[in-house]
C-alpha cells in the first residue's frame, strides 16, 4: 500500500468516526424532542434496539419506532447527553464499526422527575454513505425518580419502569465484577 493510500484510509476513518459522534449525539437530540421521523432516521431498517433488562425492545425500524412512540406518550421535558463514545471501524468491512457510549439522562416519564445513567453498546452500519444505528443495545446502571436517587447505588432493584423496579442491568453480572467478588472482595 502506497503513503497516500495509507493516508487516504486512516482519514476515511477518521470521518467515519466523526460521522458515528454526530449520529450518536442526534439520537440524544431527537429523544430530547420527541423528533420520531428523526429518530426512526437513525435506524437501518432491519436495525434492533434492546435491553438486557427487557424494558426496551424492538427488531426492525417500525418497531423501534413504536417503542419509542409509547415512552414519548408519558415522558415530558428531558435532557440527555453523551460522553466518553468508544469507536471501533471494522478493519475487514470499512463500513461497519460497534461502539460503546456512556451517558445520562434526565426525564420526566409521568410526570416524575427521573434520573438515568446508561451504556450503549452499538453496531453501526453505512447505507448509502450515511452511518446508522444496526444495533443498540441501553444498559441501565440506574434509572430512579429523583426523590430515591441518594438511595439508588445502594441496591440492586435500580431501574423503576412504569410502577415496577427491576435489576440494573450492570455491573454486578459483568465478568469482571464477578471475578473482583471472587478474588479480593471476600479478602
Amino acid at each position: 500500500m502506497t503513503d497516500i493510500a495509507a493516508l487516504e484510509r486512516r482519514v476515511e476513518r477518521l470521518e467515519s468516526r466523526i460521522a458515528i459522534e454526530e449520529l450518536i449525539s442526534a439520537y440524544g437530540v431527537a429523544c430530547d424532542e420527541h423528533d420520531i421521523p428523526r429518530l426512526g432516521g437513525l435506524f437501518t431498517e432491519d436495525g434492533e434496539f434492546d435491553s438486557p433488562s427487557g424494558v426496551m425492545r424492538a427488531r426492525g425500524r417500525a418497531e423501534i419506532i413504536d417503542l419509542f412512540v409509547q415512552a414519548f406518550k408519558i415522558r415530558g421535558p428531558g435532557y440527555h447527553w453523551t460522553h466518553d463514545p468508544f469507536i471501533r471501524i471494522d478493519g475487514d468491512d470499512p463500513d461497519r464499526a460497534k461502539g460503546t457510549v456512556l451517558s445520562h439522562a434526565e426525564t420526566t416519564p409521568n410526570g416524575v422527575m427521573s434520573l438515568a445513567a446508561m451504556k450503549y453498546n452499538d453496531d453501526y452500519r453505512r447505507v448509502a454513505g450515511r452511518w446508522l444505528f444496526a444495533r443498540r443495545e441501553i444498559q441501565f446502571l440506574y434509572y430512579v425518580p429523583a426523590k430515591d436517587y441518594l438511595q439508588a447505588m445502594t441496591k440492586r432493584q435500580r431501574l423503576f419502569f412504569g410502577d415496577a423496579w427491576f435489576d440494573a442491568d450492570y455491573p454486578e453480572q459483568l465478568p469482571a465484577w464477578r471475578e473482583f467478588d471472587r478474588d479480593y472482595k471476600a479478602t
